[in-house]
């Protein structure tokens, strides 16, 4: 079990793999908060990928690998974005009037105390 350097070198290698034998594949995802050190494995018995890593740098990455696996795992695409236009939307026009689109209703939501409010006072003691 030796751990892989490179980052694109590990996902290419984990994702080939779990293709390879989906069946017996198993992920495992380990975090050691007190040492900063995150380390992620994947085997199918016969070969054990490993990386570790003590950056954050790391977090967007292992998020896109680990999204990619689990689709995989469900055996579910990904959903495609909606087309994007570069050119903003037009009112709409009938003749010579411009009628206003409708108003979206918007949500407004009321800020409160966040836990409680008023604390209570500790009683004196006695001499």
């Amino acid at each position: 079990m030796v751990y892989i350097a490179a980052w694109q070198e590990y996902q290419e290698a984990a994702e080939s793999l779990y293709a390879k034998s989906p069946n017996k594949t198993r992920y495992c995802v380990k975090w050691k908060s007190s040492e900063g050190k995150l380390v992620l494995k994947i085997t199918d018995d016969t070969t054990c990928l490993k990386f570790r890593t003590y950056s954050s740098i790391f977090l967007n990455r292992f998020e896109s690998l680990n999204l990619s696996l689990m689709q995989k795992m469900q055996n579910k695409r990904p959903e495609p974005s909606p087309p994007s236009s570069s050119a903003p939307r037009q009112p709409a026009v009938s003749g010579d009037a411009i009628q206003p689109r409708a108003a979206s209703p918007m949500v407004v939501q009321q800020a409160g105390p966040a836990a409680g409010g008023v604390k209570k006072k500790k009683p004196k003691k006695k001499k």
